[in-house]
C-alpha cells in the first residue's frame, strides 16, 4: 500500500507540476496576445529589409493574417516561459537526486536555457539577414518576391529550434562525460568526423544554401570544441554511493 501510496502521490505532484507550467506558458500568452500584430512585424524585419523595393509579404489565405500572429506568440509564450518550466522539471527530479547530481544538474538548466536562447538571437541577428539578403538577390528575372506570411513563419520556427537545439551541443557533451559515456579524449580524437558531420547536420536542418548551411555548422564545431574542455573537468564524476536529497533533505 505503501508503494502504491507513493505512486499516487508522485502522480499527483507531476499533474500539478504540469499544470503550473501550462499556467505559466498561458499567462504569458495572455499578456503578449495584444501585441501578436507588432511581433509578428518584428519577427518579418529580417525579410521585409531584405525585399526588393515596392515588394511585400502576402496572405495566401484568408484567416491567415490573423492566426499567423497568434501562432507565433503562441510559440514566444513557451519560449519566454521555458526558465519557470524548467524549474517545474527541477522541482520534480530533485528530491531523487544526489547532492552531487543536484551540483551539476542546476546549472546545467540554466546554461542550456541560456544556450537555446543565444541559439534564437543568433538566428535571427546573424542567419537571418545573410539568408533572407541571398534568397531574394537570387530570384529570377520576372519573379516578384512575395512571401506568405504563414509560410514565413514556419520557415523561421524551424530555423529557431534547429538554432536553439544545436547550441545545446555542449550540454549534451558535459552530460555524456560526466555519465562516463565518453571522455574528452575521445571527443578529440573524433575531432574530424565531428566537423564534418555539423556540415551535414547544417545541411539537412537550414535551406538548402551553403550560407546558412555554414552559418549553423561552424558555431556547432565551436561548441562542441567548449564542450570538450568544460567535459573534461566532469569525467569520471559518477554519482556515489550516498543516498538520494530526498532522505536528508525536502527540496
Amino acid at each position: 500500500m505503501s508503494d502504491a501510496n507513493n505512486l499516487i502521490s508522485h502522480l499527483i505532484e507531476l499533474r500539478s507540476r504540469i499544470l503550473k507550467a501550462l499556467l505559466s506558458v498561458l499567462i504569458v500568452f495572455l499578456c503578449l496576445a495584444a501585441f501578436a500584430q507588432d511581433l509578428y512585424q518584428i519577427l518579418a524585419m529580417p525579410l521585409l529589409e531584405a525585399l526588393p523595393e515596392n515588394s511585400s509579404m502576402i496572405a495566401t489565405d484568408v484567416a491567415s493574417p490573423f492566426f499567423a500572429p497568434f501562432k507565433l506568440t503562441l510559440v514566444l509564450s513557451f519560449f519566454i516561459a521555458i526558465p519557470y518550466v524548467l524549474y517545474q522539471v527541477w522541482g520534480f527530479v530533485a528530491p531523487g537526486l544526489y547532492r552531487n547530481e543536484k551540483r551539476l544538474v542546476a546549472p546545467l538548466l540554466l546554461s542550456s536555457t541560456l544556450l537555446f536562447y543565444a541559439g534564437m538571437a543568433f538566428a535571427y541577428f546573424v542567419v537571418f539577414p545573410i539568408a533572407f539578403a541571398f534568397f531574394t538577390s537570387v530570384a529570377p528575372e520576372g519573379v516578384t518576391v512575395s512571401t506568405d506570411i504563414s509560410s514565413y513563419l514556419n520557415f523561421v520556427l524551424k530555423l529557431f529550434f534547429a538554432f536553439g537545439v544545436s547550441f545545446e551541443i555542449p550540454i549534451a557533451i558535459i552530460l555524456m562525460c560526466w555519465t562516463g559515456v565518453t571522455d574528452a579524449k575521445s571527443l578529440r580524437a573524433k575531432r574530424p568526423y565531428v566537423v564534418v558531420g555539423a556540415f551535414v547536420v547544417g545541411m539537412l536542418l537550414t535551406p538548402p544554401d551553403i550560407i546558412s548551411q555554414t552559418l549553423l555548422a561552424i558555431p556547432m564545431w565551436l561548441l562542441f570544441e567548449v564542450g570538450v574542455i568544460v567535459g573534461g573537468f566532469y569525467a569520471g564524476k559518477k554519482p556515489s554511493d550516498e543516498t538520494p536529497s530526498e532522505t536528508t533533505d525536502n527540496t
